[in-house]
């Protein structure tokens, strides 16, 4: 048993790692003239057609009201969230986003301990989401504590960690009844679908000859089926296996990944203070989870 406990954190971990690599791919397509609308839209495509492959028959919920559930889980873990993040870094300061969202576990936190009668606050999991946040600001901040306010930005930005935070929650509703797959593919979907409206707004721009680009196609192949298929499917897994509240403060963790791929990728610098707020973020989450 605790040897498929270790395997169940180790995966929460792994998912992680590479959802806080792909900040990199995404940056690398935006450069490359994709909106971060066009980008969602891909990913979610391919994971879709991907997940449809391996579960293609029940296609509703029990309920209407477990239907409506995933719904929610497609907008605060699909379309919303990604629209508020993304506009968020294109009108405010990527630090301020960055942490802002991070902020996401520990808004799950506080949800869970004010609406659900079964999470109480341990010092443990308040000491360690605290030292994980420190540890988060300190490697987004990367020494340059200046912090520019941006209002729209930042509230914007504040959704998309509130989005999470519920989505979250959601999981831990949905996923003693239902199976991973199915889950996730009830994501993929809703969030195609909801985010089809915002091309209204934003037209589709980017011209269909530029996915034979290699480096276009590369990145798009790796979100859609590496970091939303197969990392979406093993998150609904993992939130199963070890609880929705265990499982959101490995979130914590995306700086790490972040701040390594883009010191390789983009050769942005490693500093000594982006170190320690790993240390940090280790730590802390090892103290929420322990």
């Amino acid at each position: 048993m605790k040897h498929k406990n270790f395997l169940y954190h180790l995966i929460a971990c792994l998912v992680v790692f590479v959802w806080g690599g792909t900040f990199v791919n995404s940056k690398v397509l935006i450069l490359h003239g994709m909106t971060p609308e066009e980008i969602f839209m891909v990913r979610f495509l391919i994971a879709y057609i991907a997940i449809w492959t391996v579960s293609p028959h029940r296609l509703w919920a029990d309920n209407w009201h477990d239907e409506g559930r995933m719904l929610l889980l497609g907008i605060t873990g699909g379309s919303l969230y990604f629209v508020s993040e993304n506009w968020a870094v294109s009108i405010s300061y990527v630090n301020n986003v960055s942490f802002i969202v991070c902020t996401a576990p520990l808004i799950t936190t506080l949800l869970a301990i004010a609406f659900l009668k079964d999470v109480k606050a341990t010092p443990s999991l308040i000491l360690g989401s605290l030292l994980a946040l420190a540890g988060v600001a300190i490697v987004i901040f990367n020494g340059h504590f200046v912090l520019k306010l941006n209002p729209v930005g930042d509230l914007l930005a504040l959704n998309a960690a509130f989005c999470w935070a519920i989505y979250s929650l959601l999981m831990k509703n949905v996923t003693g009844r239902y199976g991973a797959v199915f889950i996730t593919r009830k994501v993929f979907f809703y969030g195609l679908v909801t985010m089809i409206p915002f091309f209204a707004v934003h037209p589709w721009q980017f011209p269909l000859s530029g996915f034979l680009h290699p480096v276009i196609a590369g990145n798009l192949i790796f979100l859609g089926f590496i970091a939303s298929f197969l990392c979406f499917f093993l998150w609904s897994w993992v939130n199963k296996k070890i609880g929705a509240l265990k499982a959101s403060n490995y979130i914590y963790l995306n700086p790490i990944t972040t701040v390594v791929v883009s010191a390789i990728v983009l050769s942005e610098p490693m500093t000594t203070l982006a170190f320690i707020g790993s240390a940090m973020i280790l730590a802390g989450v090892y103290l929420a989870n322990k």
